[in-house]
């Protein structure tokens, strides 16, 4: 009976077939008559026999091997049902062609397949188009997140209350209403403090209160959860991918925007005002804004429970090109080792800052008012620009079911205030507003006050076929005072995607970088150049002199360190210590620094290269006040002067 032929029914996402077998034989044997018919291009290792269409038990067809028909105990007629994955595709129309089955494709494969179009205003380094982010497994467990957040994860966060003189009736030990420690988020303490939003942790500690009750002791959920407003790619109902199908288990729902109630970062302090007086001076020479990037750490803020301040040790100066009414960001190739010397110094990049200054024409130094209640505080294209930074600096945080929620990256913005002078306003895009850029359903306005929603009918390209918009809106109160639901597009405030912080200066300066008069990088245009006589000039090297000291008391210039790195003279265990020469301040390791063998071939390099007298200023290095710019070709000799070691 065994050796008799049966009937097999198969069903796959394309359809029904079936085919007989011999009991006898084991299920590696079936893989020629499945991939007959099936499409081309099924990656035939994906290849999974399941028992039901869902919920069954999935069991890849080559780790059947050695096993029988007849021993799972199939019957003649009995249906199995086929599941795969395609092929990607690559170069050409065709798409790959199947692999050996049970081998691993060829790299020869990936040489036919369509061209893959460029996709217009994504974010910076985005995430790929895909499903959701994969859920992590107890993420608790393996998430590694700040040791900040470690420490703020431990602390109560519950707001002590004296005991009330007049409504408190019991003893000194006693506890009633009036005087019990209330919670971080509680609404009453955050009015009167005038705090707008609530901290991170604190609005962690309110949803996970309501999300797990451990004295129910039931199973633990993650409380936080990244919104998702793309195409899942992977669907389990079978259909053809997006855009060639869709159903209601992967389009993304409507999108209803309210202002965030939260922020990730509450505060940003700068640790001295000289930091922002370097900045302003390239607008101050030549009237042009400027962008920068900031470099500091993050600490607790006590002044919000259980908040977090980000504070700004440097700022470094990308490549770019700058203009009265803003900037453009180059390709920045030495990003890499600012990031390693920054790492060095114990600091790591927290945001970003541009400036938005126009001179008022009094002659007083008063700027014009551009930002204010009546117009924007932040337009649609920087909160674009924002939201792509903060999908690049993802927040790592074990409370999440991704083990990602949200961006501790800042956005400072230096303008005009109401009385003429410069002041400093910094923000957070929202996760909805991210997750929107991310998934490319916004586009800045000409309008800076408002932003808009994507229209996927009205563009018959590549890209727009692979954009699904869902229907967005957003709540407002109309004339009458009533909370009402509008329709988002095509365009809706820009008020919706953003958060405000707070900023300020510490009453003593005490930041890491206390030298400061090293030129700053990229800023030619201004004639200010980074070159080995300045360097020579900052560690007291001048002919044939050395002033070892000075150099050792002169290296906490994030600038100058930058410089130094990139010459890659230094080994990694001396540039190790001059960073944390420069960070500590300590002399005895300073005087260690002198006596190793980088840096006295640094010494010998800037001593080589010596320093010249200051040169007088050409008539022709600035045109006027509108054009004060170098002349090129003293910027040129300059340059090419900078690079002589003789």
């Amino acid at each position: 009976m065994s050796s008799k032929q049966v009937l097999l029914r198969f069903e796959s996402r394309n359809g029904q077939f079936r085919f007989t077998v011999n009991p006898t034989d084991e299920f590696p044997a079936l893989l020629t008559k499945i991939l007959d018919n099936l499409p081309k291009g099924v990656d035939s290792r994906t290849l999974t026999l399941s028992n039901k269409p869902h919920a069954g038990e999935d069991r890849l067809l080559s780790s059947l091997k050695g096993i029988a028909i007849e021993r799972v105990g199939l019957k003649h007629g009995d249906k199995l049902y086929v599941k795969y994955k395609e092929l990607p595709h690559v170069n050409g129309d065709s798409v790959a062609s199947a692999a050996t089955p049970l081998q691993p494709n060829d790299s020869s494969n990936q040489m036919n397949a369509p061209a893959i179009l460029p996709i217009k205003d994504l974010p910076i380094t985005p995430r790929p188009q895909q499903s959701p982010p994969a859920t992590t497994k107890n993420p608790w467990e393996v998430v590694r997140q700040s040791p900040l957040d470690d420490r703020l994860d431990k602390k109560d966060g519950k707001i002590s209350r004296p005991r009330d003189q007049k409504m408190c009736k019991h003893g000194l030990k006693g506890m009633c209403d009036y005087c019990m420690p209330l919670e971080p988020f509680s609404p009453k303490y955050l009015e009167e403090r005038k705090i707008k939003h609530l901290s991170f942790h604190s609005y962690l500690r309110k949803i996970n209160s309501a999300t797990n009750k451990p004295e129910h002791k039931s199973s633990y959920m993650p409380p936080l959860s990244e919104p998702y407003y793309r195409v899942k790619r992977d669907c389990p109902s079978g259909h053809p991918r997006w855009p060639e199908g869709i159903c209601t288990k992967c389009q993304p729902s409507a999108i209803t925007l309210q202002p965030q109630v939260f922020r990730m970062i509450d505060h940003v302090e700068f640790a001295s005002p000289k930091i922002i007086d370097l900045f302003l001076n390239f607008w101050r020479r030549c009237g042009a804004q400027r962008v920068g990037y900031l470099y500091g750490h993050y600490e607790e803020y006590t002044e919000v429970p259980l908040g977090i301040k980000a504070v700004v040790e440097a700022i470094h100066e990308p490549p770019q090109t700058d203009e009265i009414d803003g900037c453009t960001l180059h390709s920045w190739e030495g990003e890499k080792d600012t990031e390693e010397v920054a790492r060095l110094c114990g600091l790591q990049k927290v945001g970003v800052i541009f400036t938005d200054l126009v001179d008022a024409g009094a002659g007083d130094g008063t700027v014009v008012c551009k930002r204010h209640m009546d117009s924007y505080y932040l337009s649609s294209l920087e909160v674009t620009f924002s939201a792509r930074l903060q999908a690049q600096n993802p927040k790592a945080t074990k409370w999440s079911d991704t083990g990602l929620f949200g961006s501790d990256f800042v956005t400072c913005v230096v303008s005009g205030d109401e009385d003429g002078g410069i002041a400093i306003s910094c923000f957070q895009v929202s996760n909805s507003a991210v997750e929107m850029a991310r998934a490319d359903l916004i586009e800045p306005s000409a309008d800076p006050t408002v932003m808009l929603v994507r229209n996927s009918d009205a563009e018959e390209d590549a890209e727009s076929s692979l954009r699904y918009i869902p229907e967005v809106f957003y709540r407002r109160i109309n004339e009458y005072g009533a909370s009402v639901q509008e329709n988002a597009k095509p365009s809706f405030p820009v008020e919706y995607l953003f958060v405000t912080l707070t900023h300020g200066f510490p009453k003593d300066s005490t930041g890491v970088f206390t030298s400061s008069d090293f030129p700053i990088e990229n800023r030619e245009a201004i004639g200010e150049f980074q070159e080995l006589r300045s360097v020579a000039k900052k560690l007291g090297v001048s002919g044939g002199n050395i002033e070892g000291e000075k150099g050792v008391r002169s290296v906490a210039d994030f600038h100058l360190l930058c410089f130094i790195h990139g010459m890659g003279i230094l080994s990694k265990e001396e540039e190790s210590l001059l960073c944390h020469v420069a960070r500590t301040h300590d002399l005895a390791e300073g005087f260690q620094l002198l006596n190793t063998t980088g840096w006295a071939t640094l010494l010998a390099i800037l001593q080589g290269s010596g320093e010249r007298p200051i040169k007088r200023p050409s008539p022709t290095s600035f045109v006027g006040a509108d054009d004060q710019f170098l002349d090129d070709s003293e910027q040129l000799a300059k340059r090419f002067k900078g690079t002589s070691l003789t």
